[in-house]
């Protein structure tokens, strides 16, 4: 005879099995990507936050692009999501944006930026945003910078040139966050009290990591991170609101004088965590960029020679060669902007962007379900063989005669469609005044080695030091 115990467990049984077999066949109008959802729930999250030890795609991505195709699904920390290395649907995936997608990131990625970012926001509250920003980061704002940029880089170099050895990736995140901070909210790093870059620190060493918040776990360090640089924002901004300036200066003041209108849609949550992401891209990924830039410059005598002589003629056709830069001349740098390119192609600095399907999509025979996470994966796109030559090389030479002003099918370093990156024109400024102070007044040497720091999807030597030195020969 059956006992009741049995025919419960029987029960269970069944209910786990229908769980199981649901999870990882999702329910479709059509049908799905290729690929595996791994275990329920868990999904295939810890493959995912595996780090990437090489140069080339993560293996994560690259191992299932060779199983299933440039189109395929998965789950992360409990999400269904569909990753694309397919040029066409990243294309339409960036032009659809506000229509069938819209921005999203998982919630792990919303309790590192605040709720608040701008990443999470849509619509006109979006656009409100990319303005305010734009008054910091865009052209005329950027050509009054310029000369504060030059001053900037070619004082640290000069300090640098007096000390045994540089590790160029913290040097120049110092440098740009102290730049970016003051334009920001009047941060002074040598006169306050309070050492803010300290708590950003903490934030990006738990960036990329499992999330668990548990104390001494990364992840767990890099909430408490944002907790106290979010603290000291928040300060800041209550004494600057106590004793307010008559003429605004910074960022801070614009965002005061918006605050204190009557029709603001400006909230002090938005504000702040909008103020937090502005500090946090605008020096790490630039301080990345450059130093790859550098070790790339470095690595290939050719392109540095071309490059030095690009700057080299810049200082010579002027009146008087002691002059600073001209937006003039910073616009007529061709090479430069190849270097650039090239850089921004290899570093992968962003090596995912999340949207959501507000709709289900039909696209080449595949159908992705509305409310489904699309993980576009640029490096898979900027290291892809049939769109490169060799595309692990440094050849600054592919870009000649192209033209970027945005997002491509083929290159998407800065993002792509209506939420392009606003900071982009601020990045390139920036490297490109820097390699002119660097290659027309200083000569460099790689000294030393050590281990590696991971980064997403590329890995650099934390023990790249450089000795530099002025050069003795004028020019003239």
């Amino acid at each position: 005879m059956i006992s009741v115990g049995m025919c419960i467990g029987a029960f269970l049984i069944l209910i786990i099995i229908h769980w199981v077999y649901n999870w990882r066949n999702p329910r479709c109008n059509g049908k799905l990507p290729p690929g595996s959802m791994g275990w329920p729930l868990l999904g295939e999250t810890i493959q995912f936050f595996t780090p990437n030890t090489t140069s080339d795609i993560a293996p994560f991505v690259k191992d299932r692009m060779k199983r299933y195709g440039p189109i395929f699904r998965t789950s992360v920390v409990g999400r269904p999501v569909i990753v694309s290395t397919d040029p066409d649907l990243n294309y339409f995936i960036f032009q659809q944006e506000g229509q069938s997608f819209q921005s999203w990131y998982p919630d792990t990625f919303t309790e590192i930026f605040g709720r608040q970012n701008v990443g999470s926001l849509h619509g006109f509250m979006y656009k409100y945003l990319k303005n305010m920003v734009l008054n910091l980061f865009g052209s005329e704002s950027l050509k009054k910078m310029l000369p504060e940029v030059e001053e900037v880089a070619k004082n640290k170099l000069k300090r640098w040139s007096g000390q045994t050895s540089v590790e160029m990736k913290e040097a120049t995140a110092n440098m740009i966050f102290d730049l970016t901070a003051k334009k920001l909210i009047s941060y002074d790093s040598e006169t306050s009290s309070e050492n803010l870059r300290e708590s950003f620190v903490a934030f990006i060493q738990g960036l990329i990591s499992f999330p668990i918040d548990i104390p001494g776990t990364a992840f767990h360090k890099c909430l408490q991170g944002r907790k106290k640089a979010m603290k000291m924002l928040k300060t800041m901004l209550e004494e600057r609101r106590a004793k307010p300036r008559k003429e605004g200066t910074d960022f801070f003041d614009y965002v005061l004088e918006e605050l204190q209108k009557n029709d603001t849609i400006l909230t002090e949550a938005i504000a702040l965590d909008l103020m937090f992401v502005l500090l946090f891209a605008s020096f790490e990924t630039t301080s990345l960029a450059i130093t790859l830039a550098t070790k790339f410059l470095h690595d290939h005598p050719l392109a540095l020679k071309e490059l030095t002589e690009e700057h080299e003629a810049i200082i010579r056709s002027r009146e008087n060669p002691a002059s600073g830069l001209t937006w003039k001349e910073y616009k007529s740098m061709k090479f430069t902007f190849q270097v650039i390119n090239e850089t921004v192609r290899l570093a992968n600095i962003v090596p995912a962007i999340f949207r959501k399907t507000l709709r289900d999509i039909n696209f080449k025979g595949y159908t992705i379900p509305a409310g489904w996470a699309v993980m576009v994966c640029p490096p898979a796109v900027h290291l892809n063989p049939a769109k490169y030559q060799d595309p692990l090389d440094f050849n600054p030479w592919r870009w000649e005669g192209v033209e970027i002003n945005g997002a491509t099918r083929n290159f998407m370093a800065f993002g792509g469609g209506m939420r392009f990156c606003v900071g982009t024109d601020f990045t390139k400024v920036q490297m490109a005044v820097f390699l002119h102070s660097l290659v027309t007044k200083y000569r460099w040497q790689t000294i030393g080695g050590g281990n590696t720091v991971r980064t997403p999807g590329l890995q650099f030597p934390n023990g790249y030091h450089v000795r530099i030195s002025e050069k003795d020969e004028k020019i003239l």
